[in-house]
């Protein structure tokens, strides 16, 4: 970024991911990355800045809130630039706050807490309008099982078998502070089914298709294709278990992200 780009601001945004392929850019997809630079453009009138994001979603994937870092070379008025991206956004994208933080905030290195959704229901399809939010099994599920399945993921586990393609240094030990399957009274719509769950998980950082993973996992346990004991094993170092089912994109939300290191913000 050179010298250039020395004003920074911590950016909260929330989005609808149904028809996007994730959170980064990529040539000839649209994504929300490229969205939420073309409006920078725009609004600010040139494109001398430069946005990062604090993790990347899945295609599909939504967020209540996400957060991003946007660098700039000159100052900005916070609550305008709120206002005006919020006028010129697409209506499934909504930005939260803009923030000033100092030069030593670093998004990427920052210590963060995370938190999933994923919400899911069984025995039959659901309206239509409800498949950018939930997820449907047409086999029953035993949910009981599950939720003593989801507590399992809880604590400090090795989850290599549930990170997809993992690079040469990637750290597989992980921390989940909490893993739970409940009843979903967080969203609801007259087209969404009359029963629905949802997977609650908590932690500082997860792998690729971790939670996904999780959740297909926890799908073949309700389906009666893998023990609770499975599931333990599948957590031991050094165990190499096949997890064939990937659960779907669209039934994940990135419910939350916060940052310890809040010190880094201006005033």
């Amino acid at each position: 970024m050179g010298n250039r780009l020395q004003n920074y601001y911590l950016i909260y945004i929330e989005f609808l991911g149904y028809r996007y392929h994730g959170w980064q850019k990529q040539p000839n997809v649209k994504t929300i990355q490229s969205v939420v630079d073309k409006t920078f453009s725009f609004v600010l009138g040139h494109s001398d800045f430069k946005t990062l994001g604090a993790s990347r979603t899945d295609a599909r994937v939504s967020a209540n809130r996400a957060a991003f870092e946007l660098f700039t070379r000159d100052p900005l008025d916070e609550s305008q630039l709120l206002d005006d991206l919020n006028f010129n956004l697409p209506s499934d994208i909504r930005v939260l706050s803009v923030e000033a933080v100092d030069r030593d905030f670093n998004i990427l290195q920052a210590s963060k807490n995370k938190e999933y959704l994923y919400f899911f229901s069984s025995g039959g399809k659901n309206h239509p309008f409800s498949a950018p939010f939930i997820v449907y099994m047409m086999e029953k599920l035993d949910i009981e099982k599950m939720q003593e399945g989801a507590r399992i993921f809880e604590g400090i586990h090795h989850f290599h078998n549930y990170c997809y393609k993992p690079g040469a240094e990637t750290v597989f030990e992980r921390e989940i502070m909490l893993s739970e399957i409940k009843e979903n009274d967080i969203y609801t719509a007259s087209f969404f089914p009359e029963k629905s769950y949802v997977f609650c998980v908590h932690g500082k950082g997860f792998l690729r298709h971790q939670v996904r993973l999780m959740m297909g996992a926890l799908f073949m346990l309700g389906k009666g294709e893998i023990t609770p004991d499975y599931l333990r094993e599948s957590l031991r170092k050094g165990v190499e278990i096949p997890l064939p089912f990937m659960a779907p994109q669209q039934g994940l939300m990135l419910n939350n992200i916060s940052f310890e290191r809040e010190s880094g913000a201006k005033g």
